[in-house]
């Protein structure tokens, strides 16, 4: 048990720290305002106040985030820690860090930034680059991770009777079915348009191809399932696939709802594997659409839908997270960002969302992502081997603060096809080197 002492225990009090402690150290949490109580405790004692108290395992001085409602805009003052520029400078120098961990932890796990104003992208979303994570160089660290560790090694070093059981590292694969083919299951029309597209850019290939994989010579380039099941069964994982179940548009393409033998693909797939709803495209403006989406895909495999990633990545604070709280979501795996690699929520480890217009936790927990396949061929631009580069760096990092390895690809992208030559083997590096070499996560999928 660890008790904190604190001025005011506030629900953002009360969520930051029972997070950090109870998911980076196993530990139980019993909060105080009463300062003679907790001198009198014999427990692990953490100090959240202005004042010094003799014998505590770890003293933060606050700046104020957790004791007030509502979301404003800021003046933040940072400092350089450890090699990161890290926010709410503290303008004294006495207690165990130089700015307030708690107050910055929660400013960026909630999403502060994203309750404010700001210029959304093409798509509607919140841009990485106006993110302070971005501006001040840390995005691609999980800070929040690192902070936890630093504090576990401080509590520990001043109370060597006690034990605070670290995490375990984990890898989840997940797959996003934004096409589940290329030229099977098109219906007339679709096939049509995909010949004229490929006649007006000169690609006949292309046509050869599609009418080989229509005639049972070739198979089609996007069903790459088989290999994915295979790939992931040899190193004792199991994926997470997004479905993207929904109505014909022209952001959502793929194959109908209606046909038995796309139905059948995605049951043969729950034998093997998790599998989530991908919301359409305009699910973020209309959300009623979730529901019916979600509805729709659990009759068809029979079973309840709990996991979900919006399509397109669009997600908006906290509208986003009500809708899927009410369509029975449990989990949602949209956070992350579709132009750059890194932590968006600064934290590589699933947690239950904070929304600040309740000023509540809530009970769906977010699933963050490091790294997506296009981000790293269409956003970074960079070849095979310099994305290979990137994602061991990304799961090293995760490894060393015992985190969750979160990664998004796509079926299309790993079928050797067209632009994607090359990058099967990216995918495989990043599943040989992500994966636990011993099974025994703390991750409850």
């Amino acid at each position: 048990m660890i008790v904190i002492y604190t001025e005011e225990v506030t629900a953002r009090v009360r969520y930051i720290f029972t997070l950090i402690f109870k998911e980076f150290m196993n530990s139980e949490t019993a909060f105080t305002d009463n300062l003679e109580q907790f001198k009198a405790s014999s427990q692990v004692k953490v100090n959240y106040s202005d004042n010094p108290v003799p014998g505590v395992a770890l003293w933060v001085i606050p700046q104020g985030l957790l004791f007030q409602p509502g979301v404003k805009e800021m003046n933040l003052e940072f400092v350089d820690y450890r090699g990161h520029t890290c926010p709410f400078k503290l303008n004294i120098n006495k207690c165990d860090f130089p700015f307030d961990v708690f107050s910055a932890a929660f400013f960026l796990i909630s999403r502060y930034e994203e309750y404010l104003p700001y210029k959304k992208d093409a798509h509607g979303r919140f841009p990485a680059h106006q993110s302070i994570a971005f501006q001040k160089g840390f995005l691609e660290y999980p800070l929040i991770d690192m902070w936890a560790m630093e504090m576990r090694e401080i509590i520990l070093s001043r109370n060597n009777a006690i034990t605070l059981s670290a995490p375990h590292y984990d890898f989840i694969p997940t797959i996003d079915v934004d096409v589940a083919y290329a030229y099977r299951l098109r219906g007339v029309l679709r096939t049509t348009g995909g010949v004229v597209n490929a006649l007006l850019s000169r690609k006949i290939h292309l046509i050869v191809q599609r009418f080989n994989v229509l005639a049972g010579r070739e198979k089609d380039p996007y069903d790459t399932f088989d290999y994915i099941i295979r790939l992931h069964k040899a190193h004792d994982l199991r994926p997470v696939f997004f479905i993207l179940f929904a109505d014909y548009n022209v952001n959502d393409k793929n194959i109908s709802v209606l046909n038995q033998k796309f139905q059948h693909l995605i049951k043969a797939l729950g034998d093997h594997a998790y599998i989530g709803i991908h919301p359409s495209y305009n699910s973020f403006r209309f959300p009623e659409k979730i529901g019916q989406e979600v509805e729709r895909l659990a009759k068809t495999i029979n079973r309840e839908i709990k996991k979900s990633r919006q399509h397109f990545l669009r997600m908006a604070l906290p509208s986003t997270c009500d809708y899927l709280e009410e369509v029975g979501i449990t989990e949602d795996y949209t956070m992350g960002y579709a132009r750059h690699t890194g932590f968006r929520a600064s934290t590589s480890r699933p947690f239950y969302f904070y929304n600040l217009e309740k000023e509540t936790p809530s009970p769906l927990k977010i699933v963050p992502f490091a790294v997506m396949d296009g981000t790293l061929k269409d956003y970074m631009q960079l070849s095979p081997q310099q994305a290979e580069e990137k994602v061991k760096a990304l799961a090293q990092r995760v490894k060393e603060v015992n985190g969750v390895f979160v990664s998004l690809w796509h079926n299309h992208s790993l079928g050797e096809h067209e632009e994607w030559k090359g990058w099967r083997k990216v995918y495989e590096a990043l599943v040989e080197h992500a994966a636990p070499k011993n099974k025994t996560s703390g991750i409850n999928l």
